[in-house]
């Protein structure tokens, strides 16, 4: 991919953590790039702040005269009106995976994927890779405290670490030459018939890898992929080592990325000592301050093995601490799919308070309306993991004055999801006072 052949390249939503990765990519390495989101965020003024050019709201217009390629979120349909402007004008258009996979093409890459973790993975690779000298470029589908441009580092040498996204099958785009799954799970009921799907569709990513995939030893599903280069781990490849992240999935990912730097001939001395030193990336059991002198931590974490184990490792750092859970179910057809197992989740948690489903664009127009949050909450109630107590919020506006009103000292208070429900715990530190949103 001739990167320097382009004179102008647009991105079609900026303020999504993929395509903005894209964009700070191109600008380090000299490309000229622009973009355009529905909204103002964090995400596009950070690209601002870097310099470039940011449009916030679809318009034809926003797209430079020079421009050669559009690179745009999965979520900008044909009918957006700066894809219709480009097929106008015909420029090429990709996607952001179709984009990644051509680059993947020019670089020794690395595919972290899976169902949970593979962001925390990525990162914790990425970090050994840099750590050891190894100057590569990573691709994160989060934020990594440290790393100049937060979601990707941009490197110099030939080796291209990716997050791989399952959604849509995007993670079979790219060409890895090693690729690492961290857990295959029922997900994205959407677009995947049934778990034989999802697993077929980990088998397509196997089946273009090049050299090694390491699976999940512990993971049945892992374990049904098939290949000569198929390298099973387990907790042990990292010994005893103290990570800073809780839980026992956390060292399954630590064993992972441990696994991918021995490939790579990086010393077991330096990958211990870099994970070691590893405090994690946004909204991943992130601890983003007090609230009334309890610790509010903020997690992502949206598939019910998530939930519950993110809830496991809470339980190890806060043993003697009363748990309370705000939980926003994230996508409706996630959880019809998978509503017994959500039921079950949350035994971990003292009180959960559920917060109505946060209903996704373009992925809802069929949602059943008999699935909602209060119902979900009755289930769990009932389950034979149930938390003592269960509290419904209409939205996240009552769940974080009712999440104010519960708190009392020696709580400890999570905030999790994959939607808005983060807004709740930044509210938390910012105004520690009685109001709601």
């Amino acid at each position: 991919m001739q990167l320097q052949s382009y004179r102008h390249v647009h991105c079609i939503g900026a303020g999504g953590i993929g395509i903005s990765g894209v964009m700070k990519f191109l600008h380090a390495k000299g490309v000229t790039v622009s973009g355009s989101d529905a909204k103002q965020s964090m995400i596009t003024d950070g690209l601002i702040d870097l310099g470039i050019s940011v449009s916030i709201g679809h318009d034809a217009k926003n797209i430079p005269s020079n421009t050669d390629l559009i690179v745009y979120t999965e979520a900008a349909i044909e009918e957006n009106v700066e894809r219709v402007e480009a097929a106008s004008r015909n420029i090429p258009q990709m996607g952001h995976f179709d984009f990644l996979g051509e680059l993947s093409k020019d670089y020794r890459t690395i595919c972290i994927t899976g169902t949970n973790g593979k962001s925390t993975t990525t990162a914790m690779t990425g970090k050994i890779f840099i750590d050891a000298g190894l100057d590569p470029t990573v691709f994160v589908g989060s934020i990594v405290p440290g790393w100049k441009y937060g979601n990707v580092a941009v490197g110099k040498s030939d080796i291209l670490i990716i997050e791989g996204d399952e959604y849509k099958q995007k993670m079979v785009k790219l060409w890895p030459e090693t690729t690492a799954i961290t857990n295959i799970e029922e997900d994205h009921l959407d677009v995947y018939r049934d778990i034989d799907h999802i697993v077929a569709t980990f088998q397509e990513l196997v089946n273009k890898t090049q050299g090694k995939t390491f699976i999940n030893r512990e993971d049945s599903n892992s374990m049904r992929l098939e290949g000569a280069s198929m390298i099973p781990f387990d907790a042990s490849v990292i010994g005893e080592v103290a990570l800073q992240m809780p839980g026992a999935f956390n060292r399954m990912n630590a064993s992972a990325a441990m696994s991918v730097a021995r490939e790579y001939g990086i010393d077991d001395a330096v990958a211990l000592k870099s994970l070691e030193s590893f405090q994690g990336i946004w909204r991943r059991f992130e601890r983003v301050g007090e609230f009334k002198g309890c610790p509010v931590i903020s997690d992502y974490g949206h598939h019910p093995t998530a939930v519950r184990g993110t809830l496991e490792g809470a339980r190890e750092f806060f043993s003697e601490n009363r748990i309370v859970l705000l939980f926003e179910p994230h996508q409706h057809n996630r959880t019809k799919e998978l509503f017994n197992e959500f039921a079950q989740s949350f035994g971990g948690a003292d009180v959960v308070i559920l917060s109505e489903i946060y209903g996704v664009l373009g992925r809802t127009e069929n949602a059943d309306a008999a699935v909602s949050s209060k119902t979900l909450l009755d289930a769990a109630m009932k389950s034979n993991n149930a938390p003592k107590e269960g509290y419904y919020a209409k939205d996240l506006a009552d769940a974080e004055a009712q999440l104010r009103s519960l708190i009392r000292e020696g709580d400890v208070i999570i905030v999790m999801g994959a939607g808005d429900v983060d807004v709740v715990a930044r509210n938390l530190i910012a105004t520690p006072s009685d109001s709601p949103l």
